[in-house]
């Protein structure tokens, strides 16, 4: 979607003020929101992303970090979790949170009979697309030319995911955009930004 949310390669917000010693968290609320969304949240990180592009742009752009991420939790409760459901019996203990967080949530799949269609120096495009739901692709790069810089492999595709339709994995690529073909010749010459992007994101370059 084409939200408030997607401000990369925006200008007009000013420099970001850096904080001397600023320090994880600034209230004790912070600590708990992250604590909801890193152990349990309430779905698939995709999900929690959409949740949070779904603000009303005026209060996205006037709240916090942590306030991103407490609202896009109260609307995913909302949506999933019925006023009758039963409590739970499991619970999630200190000695337990360790092992849960190094253990992750990989986002890479093997996936029989499907090889990437691009190489390592492919020249793509990144398509010009505006779907209505979650998407990773940046709407600065769509219509730009850029090189495969690395091959990932196969990876859960946000897009799908993030709305109870699977994960329907495919290639992820790196791939390097030059400062100029982003941003116009004004742009630094040797600047370049490396985005990573699904195959279904890309269509091979035109010579």
């Amino acid at each position: 979607m084409n939200g408030v949310h997607d401000t990369g390669g925006q200008t007009c917000f000013g420099p970001i003020i850096r904080e001397p010693d600023e320090p994880v968290f600034h209230a004790d609320w912070e600590r708990r929101v992250f604590a909801m969304m890193f152990l349990g949240g309430c779905g698939p990180i995709d999900a929690s992303r959409h949740a949070i592009e779904s603000m009303d742009p005026v209060d996205y752009l006037r709240t916090t970090y942590y306030e991103h991420w407490l609202a896009g939790l109260e609307t995913l409760v909302e949506a999933q979790i019925p006023d009758d459901m039963p409590p739970t019996t499991e619970t999630i203990t200190a000695d337990m949170v360790d092992a849960i967080s190094r253990a992750g949530s990989p986002a890479d799949r093997e996936v029989e009979g499907v090889s990437p269609r691009f190489s390592i120096g492919d020249r793509v495009v990144a398509r010009n697309l505006h779907p209505a739901g979650h998407t990773r692709l940046p709407r600065y790069v769509r219509g730009r030319c850029g090189e495969i810089a690395l091959v990932h492999g196969c990876h859960v595709f946000p897009d799908t995911n993030a709305h109870g339709q699977g994960e329907q994995p495919q290639p992820l690529y790196t791939v390097r955009f030059t400062a100029q073909e982003l941003w116009g010749d004004s742009a630094p010459s040797r600047d370049c930004l490396h985005v990573d992007l699904w195959e279904s994101y890309l269509e091979e370059a035109q010579s």
